[in-house]
């Protein structure tokens, strides 16, 4: 997603939280027919130069058993670890409280905060299941390439309660299937133990013999017995940079080398992280060195190229971009939107940074000459002329992806319409000769 100083028609959006996070809106950007006019006059246009491949975030990728599962999570805890009427209703005021410790106040913050039972209840109640919900999504729409294929070794760092473990499970019903066994690592015993239970509630429910959980209580970089083949991490990078006054250049570096340490050669991996500039520039970092030593980034990226959003000293406050994708949250559980109300805490929006790296092995696609794929990476961006448009990021750097808005009568309307976090292709002939908007720099596309 995109940022600089120049308003846009997204929704607005609450930031509370390193895990349920917004960046700033995307840009509008300067008048892209005015660039287009330039060359060749404005034509008609329609969707036969583009075809959407996929979403990132799409809903109907979960079972209804998945769904009813994330629906009814509050009960699941409820039946694990109880409150009383009491505690149930002090939960809104405590949640709140771990929000403050966790953005404004985490100066302060005790490392071990979730070693306290009325800390670690809030944060289970509601955090982790939003991470539940955003991390399903993903994953349910991930490229198959990147997942475990047969029995193995997996390790999840930071894991919390178990949050990406349960994620998987919920997201991937094939992945039950296989004996896989689990490594979670974190510096929080009673975070993991509560993790585990939930975890084995959930398989009790869907019916399948739960992987193996072996709780491992350490920090990122605890030494773990045996070589993983597929690893995953959320939001772990983020706290150790919140903790550290050095940049990302710096620490992604020890990130990386302790990441193939923990693996085995050609391992899939998947890192999700907030979707704020210096996390983000951290993924960005860690997909430079993936490339380097000849890996495969599945998504978002649709190239092995320079990455366009870097966020290379974003989060110092430069007009430089990050990248990151969005989804509403207009069709998440409703009691968990009903508890943010009550905790002042409402989420219209769901933001996050990602790579996931395909295993080694995986068949790789055919890339057409006459096309390239586009990742949207931005909201709706309103343009004149009764125009809109999206940023995108391709192999010829960043992209505005322009069409007709839904109230262009004069404009033959698209097929379809891309939100952030969607695949395209588009059919481009000569693209040396796109326009490019005389501000961001991109490249113009016509749909």
């Amino acid at each position: 997603m995109m940022n600089d100083k120049r308003k846009t028609i997204s929704d607005k959006h609450t930031s509370t939280h390193k895990q349920i996070s917004g960046s700033k809106n995307p840009p509008r950007t300067t008048n892209p027919q005015k660039c287009v006019s330039q060359s060749n006059s404005l034509k008609k246009t329609t969707a036969s130069n583009a075809a959407f491949i996929s979403s990132l975030f799409e809903t109907a990728s979960l079972s209804r058993e998945t769904n009813a599962i994330l629906n009814s999570f509050d009960e699941i805890i409820q039946g694990v670890r109880p409150l009383n009427s009491r505690q149930l209703q002090q939960l809104p005021e405590n949640i709140r409280k771990l929000s403050h410790q966790l953005t404004d106040e985490r100066a302060s913050r005790r490392l071990g905060y979730m070693n306290d039972n009325i800390q670690l209840s809030s944060y289970v109640r509601y955090y982790t299941w939003w991470n539940l919900v955003r991390l399903t999504r993903l994953f349910a729409n991930l490229p198959d390439s990147v997942f475990p294929k047969a029995e193995g070794t997996c390790l999840d760092l930071g894991s919390g309660p178990l949050t990406v473990v349960t994620a998987l499970w919920l997201a991937r019903p094939e992945l039950r299937k296989l004996k896989l066994t689990w490594y979670c690592l974190d510096v929080s015993a009673n975070s993991l133990a509560l993790g585990e239970d939930i975890f084995l509630s959930l398989a009790a429910k869907t019916g399948n013999e739960p992987w193996k959980i072996i709780r491992v209580k350490g920090a990122f970089g605890t030494a773990i017995k045996q070589k993983a083949g597929f690893l995953t991490c959320a939001n772990m990078f983020n706290e150790l940079d919140q903790a550290s006054d050095m940049p990302p250049e710096f620490q992604t570096k020890k990130y990386f080398e302790q990441i193939e340490r923990y693996c085995e050669k050609g391992a899939g991996v998947i890192l999700v992280e907030p979707g704020v500039p210096k996390a983000a520039r951290t993924l960005s970092l860690m997909r430079k060195r993936f490339l380097k030593e000849g890996r495969k980034i599945a998504a978002p990226c649709p190239h092995a190229f320079e990455c366009p959003m870097s966020g290379f000293k974003a989060y110092t406050g430069s007009k430089n971009k990050w990248c990151n994708f969005a989804f509403t949250t207009e069709d998440a559980p409703a009691r968990l939107q009903k508890l943010s109300e009550l905790a002042k805490l409402p989420k219209e929006r769901a933001t996050l940074s990602f790579i996931a790296v395909e295993a080694a092995g995986a068949a790789n696609a055919e890339n057409s000459k006459e096309s390239i794929s586009v990742r949207i990476a931005s909201d709706k961006l309103k343009l004149a002329n009764y125009m809109c448009g999206f940023y995108g990021c391709t192999q010829y750097g960043l992209a505005l992806i322009t069409l007709p808005d839904e109230n262009n009568t004069k404009l033959a309307k698209p097929a379809f319409r891309p939100k952030s976090g969607d695949l395209i292709q588009v059919k481009i002939k000569t693209p040396d000769s796109l326009p490019k908007d005389e501000k961001s720099g991109a490249v113009i596309i016509e749909l």
